[in-house]
């Protein structure tokens, strides 16, 4: 399964430069028998008009047929982008992330550099599986909008990967929980903690956040640890008080007397678990329920598995 909500954007954007590219090229001939020495304006043409009629890997073989008849030519640079484009449109993304970082490795100035570096993240963000499934190639697509953001943060390329990073991170911390829940249904605790916790440190601003911080009130429960369950609790309450996770987390707190959660003073800081130095957020006075009080009614008023 992969993420494809900004995928008419990104058509969008490759599409814009390989136009002109394209439009380059003199039309001269059709012959695009392969292996025949023909003019690189022929040659070029004959790609273009594949591509034109939705003939990707034909176009994708033509176009990489000028760089080999004609290595030296400006239309080789220019076809090397375009080989990628097409690879990219034929869905074949690991042969479109090759031709982009061939152009990169040997025109690395090119002020189509951009555009080569949004193709390679690109072709990694369309090959994201779902979360049950190995999440290499996710971190893939999550290093390679990093890295297009960070040479060339203010490209249009850049803005629509800032976008797609935070899908990214979110399916990412999403196999986090996924693996978490496995473990804390085999009453595998520590293996459980350590994964939602990794959530919470390194995907704070995902939509997981929430349930990882109930989940570790539930394991610190499991493991003897009471006041890191409540430390947990309190975060939960302190940054998400009307959520369902955080009524859960209060019934989990209460149903456990010895550690009942105290107030938290108005204007005290809350970090994150385990991320020195984060930057902490202030809750408000009554952000967290004293030990007294009774929690909202809830009919999810339990930890699901969910």
């Amino acid at each position: 399964m992969r993420i494809s909500m900004s995928r008419p954007l990104a058509l969008a954007l490759i599409a814009a430069l390989a136009l002109p590219i394209a439009g380059c090229a003199r039309n001269r001939g059709k012959n695009d028998v392969p292996y025949v020495a023909r003019d690189v304006g022929t040659l070029y043409s004959a790609a273009k008009k594949r591509l034109d009629q939705g003939r990707y890997k034909e176009a994708a073989a033509l176009f990489d047929e000028v760089e080999r008849q004609h290595p030296y030519s400006i239309w080789a640079r220019r076809a090397q982008l375009m080989s990628s484009f097409s690879n990219y449109l034929s869905k074949d993304y690991t042969s479109s992330i090759q031709s982009s970082q061939r152009f990169l490795s040997v025109h690395p100035g090119n002020r189509d550099a951009p555009y080569a570096y949004y193709l390679i993240a690109l072709g990694y963000y369309e090959q994201i599986s779902d979360v049950t499934r190995d999440q290499k190639i996710t971190q893939q697509a999550l290093d390679s909008l990093g890295e297009l953001t960070r040479r060339y943060p203010n490209t249009r390329y850049a803005s629509d990967a800032r976008l797609k990073i935070d899908l990214v991170r979110d399916h990412l911390a999403g196999k986090e929980m996924e693996i978490g829940r496995f473990y804390e249904s085999r009453g595998q605790w520590l293996g459980a903690t350590l994964r939602f916790r990794k959530v919470v440190d390194e995907y704070q601003t995902t939509t997981h956040t929430p349930e990882a911080l109930m989940r570790l009130t539930e394991t610190y429960l499991a493991l003897g640890v009471p006041d890191e369950a409540k430390k947990a609790a309190a975060v939960l309450g302190a940054n998400y008080p009307g959520s369902d996770w955080y009524e859960r987390a209060y019934k989990l707190i209460g149903d456990h007397p010895a550690v009942a959660m105290t107030p938290i003073a108005k204007g005290e800081q809350i970090i994150p678990l385990g991320l020195p130095g984060a930057k902490p957020t202030l809750p408000g006075s009554n952000a967290v329920a004293p030990k007294d009080e009774k929690a909202p009614a809830s009919s999810n008023s339990s930890p699901s598995g969910n």
